[in-house]
């Protein structure tokens, strides 16, 4: 009986159809998964950005807080000096 069924005109056209339908799924879902690759791939070039300016500022700021660095912008900007181990007072609660 299914035989007959897929013979038929209607049959034939109900086949047809679902085979379209497929076809057009397919193509959608392909689609789609080059979009959301295009996306990923823009995702982690732009991790990849954001890890290397991170990686940039760490070592800036790594070098500006330098204690020498500190000491000698503080003795020559400032005009701050060191105190006598004389002047210095430690205060207990």
């Amino acid at each position: 009986m299914s035989r007959r069924f897929l013979m038929s005109p209607v049959g034939l056209a109900a086949c047809f159809l679902t085979v379209v339908i497929s076809a057009l799924s397919v193509v959608k879902e392909t689609h789609q998964t080059r979009m959301l690759f295009a996306t990923l791939q823009a995702q982690e070039s732009e991790r990849w950005q954001l890890q290397e300016d991170y990686s940039r500022l760490v070592l800036e700021y790594s070098t500006l807080s330098a204690p020498h660095r500190v000491s000698a912008i503080s003795r020559t900007s400032l005009t701050m000096t060191s105190p006598d181990t004389g002047a210095i007072r430690v205060v207990t609660e």
